[in-house]
């Protein structure tokens, strides 16, 4: 039975805080009304954009207590201290409990948020209080009479709690997902930088973005990946698990989102400035030479990431079943962090069968066509160091230089045999395994290509020289100079797996990255269909909070999307309609995919938070990736 619960969003901030018992006090610990937005604040207390406060009320006497979440950290606390004022016995935490079921036995326990961002103030409950709408009537009711906002709305945090707005069409109510999108402003990585504003202009496609590593910069559209910068400013909305957002945060750089950041800031397009993100806010100022040398300075003596070395003699195509995470220097990181789940977990966690191609074979590939000495030379030219543009061309005209090349019959017939045999014969996935993904400091997440759905022995052979020819990738290249990383270090096998025609999927992270002092709750995107888009960022997934301590799912956002991608029967894939109005997500499925991150949690024990991909095929559960979460460096 739950004991204690962050009730909101980065509510856990909120439970760190020292008691304020000792200290000198000049209001009540607790009033039965708040007339103004300056008591509020001295009851209340501020988590990034938001400011939290809490209130009972007493189903017996109707009589409504906001008390300060300052004194008491907990709904609970604020019972025993305040009104039993002594310990509650066993059975009173028994019926105490109670009341987040349906039949509310004592009281109403309940939140007020003013969303800063959002300019809006709502009452809430915690996600797993079943609540009936005749209580959520009666909570209305009482604020109205004792708080001095009267359109307070009533915000569901769960869906069981969203089912009940059908009932509630006679009062104020709001979606978080309606919020969220609602907002101006939300900082996904806290920090300082210094550098040179480059406002996008809008419309610029993904292929021409052209960043120097010091520049800030204002984009206006949503991009599945950037070359390394100093800081980012959007001015549409993500969330924290969008490539960019993943990437900003591991170059440990200012991120946040700003709707009106382009009008705010176009005197400053081209000017040295120095930004600074934080929770509720941020500050854009110009800057002096002199600021940004020290920064640049400090940056370039960053971490450094060092891959695996390479082994290039072993030969054989062999299934995930019979990896292991030491085969990372034969088959990659993601094929062998796939197969040290299946060896450890394989009975509780479903991966879908696959087979590697080692990196020999690549390497084989490109003597094999004179393309190992083309690179040597590219990479011992200077303007390949020094420009970027110059680097860019010279990249794809290199990955086009592999993707010509024929590929060996041997090795095809090879893999055309293991499709057949092992996986069935279907439409199977060709996805990058390098020695420069997946690591703990360098996750290298988006910056390979991924085939879906290969159906044939040409597809086959033109999907593995893809899967080679992205190791060269422009932005991997640059991301892998931004964190050291030698070119000559990394090679590239080729993770052949069954194609799953999933429902749904996304990416699930075994920390809650809205609030980081909450050690118990995952944070989970979603999006029918294949879901190829849910980390390019392209468009909002629903955004799913689940709590594995004190089981319940928070809803953050919904997806809106029209239309999804779904297996093409020739082949590839194809965008077809929704045809769904329902979340993607319940609270059913949420839970499945938390139990199942948990165990993984398990099989990488030293790699502290995950980050895992994973697709729904029905209600069954696939993992498709798990590799470390790569947090802000400090």
């Amino acid at each position: 039975m739950r004991q204690s619960a962050p009730f909101l969003v980065l509510l856990g901030l909120l439970l760190a805080l020292p008691s304020a018992a000792g200290a000198p006090r000049k209001h009540p610990p607790y009033v039965h009304e708040i007339r103004d937005e300056a008591t509020f604040s001295l009851y209340a207390h501020p988590v990034e954009s938001e400011e939290i406060g809490k209130f009972l009320i007493d189903v017996k006497t109707n009589r409504v207590y906001f008390f300060d979440v300052n004194l008491y950290r907990l709904h609970q606390d604020f019972v025993i201290r305040a009104i039993l004022r002594r310990p509650m016995s066993e059975d009173e935490r028994t019926a105490y409990f109670r009341n987040y079921r349906e039949d509310k036995p004592s009281y109403i326990l309940g939140y007020i948020t003013h969303h800063r961002t959002a300019k809006q103030w709502t009452f809430s409950y915690w996600e797993s209080d079943k609540i009936r709408a005749a209580d959520v009537r009666r909570t209305q009711q009482r604020l109205k009479e004792t708080f001095f906002i009267q359109d307070l709305a009533f915000r569901p945090d769960s869906t069981r709690q969203e089912a009940l707005l059908a009932e509630l069409t006679d009062i104020p109510t709001v979606t978080s997902d309606s919020l969220y999108k609602k907002s101006d402003y939300r900082a996904f990585n806290t920090g300082k930088a210094t550098g040179r504003l480059r406002i996008v202009p809008e419309g610029t496609p993904y292929e021409s973005l052209l960043f120097e590593p010091e520049d800030i910069v204002v984009l206006q559209e949503s991009y599945p990946d950037l070359p390394p910068v100093a800081g980012v400013l959007s001015t549409r909305f993500s969330t924290p698990l969008s490539h960019v957002n993943l990437r900003a945060r591991a170059w440990g750089i200012p991120n946040a989102t700003l709707k009106d950041a382009v009008t705010r800031y176009a005197a400053l397009d081209g000017q040295l400035v120095q930004l600074d993100v934080r929770g509720a806010t941020h500050i854009l100022r110009p800057a002096t030479e002199r600021e940004a040398a020290t920064w640049k300075r400090a940056r370039e003596s960053a971490r450094k990431v060092q891959v695996p070395a390479a082994n290039l003699k072993v030969r054989d195509l062999r299934p995930l079943q019979k990896m292991r995470v030491r085969d990372a220097r034969l088959f990659g990181t993601k094929a062998a962090n796939l197969g040290e789940i299946l060896y450890r977990r394989g009975q509780e966690v479903s991966v879908p069968e696959g087979f590697g191609i080692p990196f020999v074979f690549y390497q084989e590939h490109l003597k094999r066509h004179g393309l190992d000495t083309a690179l040597a030379a590219l990479l011992a030219e200077p303007r390949f160091q020094e420009e970027a543009a110059w680097r860019r061309e010279q990249l794809e005209a290199f990955r086009a230089r592999i993707a010509a090349a024929p590929i060996d019959e041997a090795l095809l017939d090879q893999v055309e045999a293991h499709v057949r045999e092992r996986l069935g014969g279907a439409g199977v996935f060709v996805r990058s395994s390098t020695n420069a993904e997946d690591l703990k400091g360098f996750n290298g997440a988006g910056l390979y290509d991924t085939v879906p759905n290969v159906v044939g022995r040409e597809a086959l052979g033109a999907a593995i020289k893809q899967v080679w020819a992205s190791l060269w990738n422009f932005h991997a290249m640059e991301e892998r100079r931004r964190f050291g990383i030698p070119p000559a270090s990394v090679f590239s096998a080729v993770l052949v797996q069954a194609g799953v025609n999933a429902t749904s999927a996304g990416v699930l992270v075994t920390k809650n990255l809205y609030d980081l002092s909450d050690n118990h709750t995952f944070t989970i995107n979603a999006k029918r269909g294949l879901g190829l888009s849910v980390v390019s960022g392209t468009t909002v997934p629903e955004q799913v909070l689940y709590d594995i301590r004190y089981p319940g799912a928070r809803v953050m956002s919904r997806s809106e999307d029209a239309t999804m991608l779904v297996f093409d029967a020739q082949g590839g894939i194809k965008e077809v309609p929704t045809g769904a109005e329902e979340p993607v997500l319940s609270e059913v499925r949420a839970r499945e995919l938390s139990l199942v991150a948990a165990k993984l949690v398990k099989v990488f024990p030293g790699s502290g938070p995950l980050d895992i991909e994973w697709v729904l095929e029905g209600n069954k559960v696939w993992i498709v990736q798990a590799r470390p979460f790569i947090d802000a460096p400090h």
